[in-house]
This record gives C-alpha cells, structure tokens and sequence, in this order.
C-alpha cells in the first residue's frame, strides 16, 4: 500500500539552499482525567514562505550532547558561523524542553546570529519501537509535541532522528524502524505547517546514516529510509555520518546517498573523522624524539601517554609534538581541507559540522581499547592546559584549516 504524499511543496535550490518553513505545537487538551491521544498528523495543504540560507557548503561546530559547553570565546576565534548539537527527546521526561540546558543554549547561540542545527534523538538501545497507531506511539508523539514548540522557528536546521541504525536494538533495524521514523517525520512536518510564524526558517532532514562505506549496512531499511526522504517533498535531504578508517572511504557514503536522492536535495554532514584510523594507532610506541625530549621508555605506548595528558594536560607545545611527531596522525592533517573540498565539489553539501571540543565522556574510563574521539577535537580542553581562564587551547592540526575554510 503506497504511502500518503504530503502536498505541501518544497521551493527548488535557486543558488542558496531553500528553506522550508513551519511551527508551534498546540498544547494537549486538559481535564478530560485521561491524557490524550496525540493529535492525527493531517496533510499540509497549505504552502510555506521560505527563507534562504546565505550559502551551501558552509562548516560548523559540533557540540554533540553538550551544547551547554557553547564557548563564544572559541567559537570567534575559529570564526565560527554555525553550530550543531542533538538533544535526546526523552529528556522531556525528566526537563521540561524550555528548561533543558541544551536547548536553551542553541536558542542563545541563534539570539546571538550563529546558525544552528539541531539532531532530534529518539534512543531506542533498550526498547523496542513502537507501532504506528499504538498508544505507545501516541506517547511517543506527545512527548515529542513538548519539544517542537521550543525549536521550530528558531533552529535553522531539525535532523529527525540522530542516528536511527545505532541508537537502535539491532533486532529492530527493519520495517518496524521506519514505520517509526516515517510516522515521526510526518508529525514534525504537519507540526512545523501548523507552528511556524510567516515566514519559517527551519529546514528538514532525515538524521543520520552511518557505515555506509560497509556494503553489509546497506539494507532494505536503508534504502527504505532514503526513498522516504526522496519521495516527501518537504524532507530536503539526509545526514550522513561518515567515521571511517580509510579516509578514501568517505566517497561512498556519496556515491551511495547521492543518487537516491531527488536532484534539488541536499546533504548534511554533521559528524565526520578517522577516529577509526586513530584507533588503529593506541597501542602504537610513542616517537622516539618524543620520548626523548620528554623523558618517556621508547616501549611506551600511544595510549598510555594520551592517558597521562589526560590525568595531567600539557602545555600545548607537549600535545603538538606528541601528534605532529606521529605519522599516523601528521599525515591525516588536512583532513577537513580535504573532506570539505570533496563534500562541496558535489555542490550539494547544505552544512558540514566537525567535532570542536573535547568533553568528558571522551576521557572517562581510558584505556587502550577506548575510541579516541577526543583526538579529533578542534580545541583540547581536557588533555591542553587551557591559554586562560576563558577558552581552551586549540589542537594544532585543526584550527588553521577549520578558520580557512569558513
């Protein structure tokens, strides 16, 4: 059985990426002694005025689930114009979403003019997903009806779900993930026409694809997944997720995603590294001129000495020479010079994101087998001594290309 078409229209690409706009959820209804069933989600009739994004291609910073981390201090100094978080639409629950630290601190940052954008995350690690039309479904959506009123109309950009085929169990990878996904997405939309003032600035993606580089992740609920976002007209592309080993890898998440696609979508990227790559590497001895200068057994291992940074942060020139004097990681460079020429030679990519802050959850419980997310980040607070009180030290492989490329 086909499913329905919204008919609201997306405006083509016209030079800058269009934008859709919608939103602000009505409250539920109250004194009935029983909650009520979220609202049916109806199709959109009606059409939307858009505002343009100033220009594709641009590159930001990712917080993650840390937006309350935002440093404007080292967000002006990188020259930052966008920035990227998720928020998990759980958290509703326990904080009302006009509460939640990191809402109200993505809303700030576009108080202050920095565009943003903004994940929805629905885990679902531990518990199944639920059926359209459930009651479990209509809890799903009223809880997610708390949160809309809060960024529609103020973030530019709402990815729905974050990452779908992770924040997931694997038993349920199939129909029963995008029934889930397109149900929710039919609800952001419908609530986005019905919320938004005139004119609207958010835009819609799907949210996020990853290890698509690996044939074996390319699976019926995938290609399901980007013929949704290909055949709902108000959906203006996907994300895409690409942490790989090989840096070469990167290209098949496009030459993959690219052409199931309408021909006016775009993409986001608003996560990419070789962390996997640096993973390879821990267990690696340190630079023998390292070990030298610093007074380190030439045995030690990579690993061991990050674990020491972290314990007890460098000065920066100690950090530096640790990843300079390190083929592995001195070779790999340019990678946001690189990537970003790559992403914007489609001349598709709406924004691209990249790690920008180390945060705790890189460092707890180290150890050689720990995912060294934290090399990846733009500035180094939790393994740098900071320069002052007021923004961290940034890592040296980064911060050069990142400014040049805004």
């Amino acid at each position: 059985m086909p499913r329905p078409r919204l008919t609201t229209r997306v405006l083509p690409l016209a030079g800058a990426l269009v934008l859709i706009s919608g939103f602000c959820l009505p409250g539920a209804a109250a004194g009935s002694g029983r909650e009520p069933e979220a609202p049916a989600v109806q199709p959109v009739t009606s059409e939307f005025r858009v505002q343009p994004l100033p220009a594709l291609g641009a590159l930001g910073a990712n917080y993650n689930e840390n937006l309350d981390q935002l440093n404007y201090r080292e967000l002006q100094a990188s020259r930052s114009t966008w920035v990227r978080g998720f928020y998990a639409v759980t958290e509703a629950d326990r904080v009302p979403p006009a509460e939640s630290a990191g809402l109200r601190a993505i809303r700030a940052a576009h108080d202050r003019g920095l565009r943003t954008v903004l994940s929805l995350q629905f885990p679902k690690t531990t518990v199944p997903f639920p059926r359209p039309g459930s009651a479990e479904m209509a809890a799903e959506l009223r809880r997610l009806d708390r949160v809309l009123p809060v960024v529609l109309g103020t973030v530019d950009i709402v990815t729905i779900g974050n990452e779908p085929f992770i924040e997931s169990m694997p038993s349920q990878r199939d129909h029963r993930l995008n029934d889930f996904y397109e149900t929710v997405a039919r609800h952001v939309i419908a609530a986005r026409a019905g919320l938004c003032a005139d004119p609207c600035s958010t835009h819609l993606y799907l949210g996020a694809l990853n290890r698509l580089d690996l044939p074996a992740n390319r699976t019926p609920a995938v290609e399901r997944y980007l013929a949704f976002a290909r055949e709902t007209p108000e959906l203006e592309g996907v994300d895409l997720h690409p942490h790989v080993r090989d840096q070469a890898r990167i290209q098949d998440f496009l030459d993959y995603t690219l052409p199931r696609l309408r021909p006016d979508q775009t993409f986001l990227v608003t996560e990419f590294s070789l962390v996997w790559h640096w993973q390879q590497h821990m267990t690696d001895r340190i630079p023998a001129a390292f070990a030298r200068r610093y007074g380190y057994s030439p045995d030690v291992q990579m690993w061991q000495v990050i674990g020491d940074a972290i314990e007890h942060p460098f000065p920066a020139h100690q950090w530096n020479d640790l990843l300079s004097q390190s083929p592995w990681f001195e070779s790999k460079k340019h990678l946001l010079r690189d990537e970003m020429a790559r992403f914007r030679g489609t001349g598709r990519l709406a924004v691209a994101t990249y790690g920008f802050r180390q945060i705790p959850s890189m460092t707890a419980n180290w150890s050689a087998t720990k995912t060294p997310w934290l090399l990846n980040s733009v500035f180094a607070p939790l393994t740098v001594r900071p320069r002052d009180d007021a923004m961290a030290a940034p890592n040296y492989a980064w911060i050069d290309d990142y400014r040049l490329l805004q």
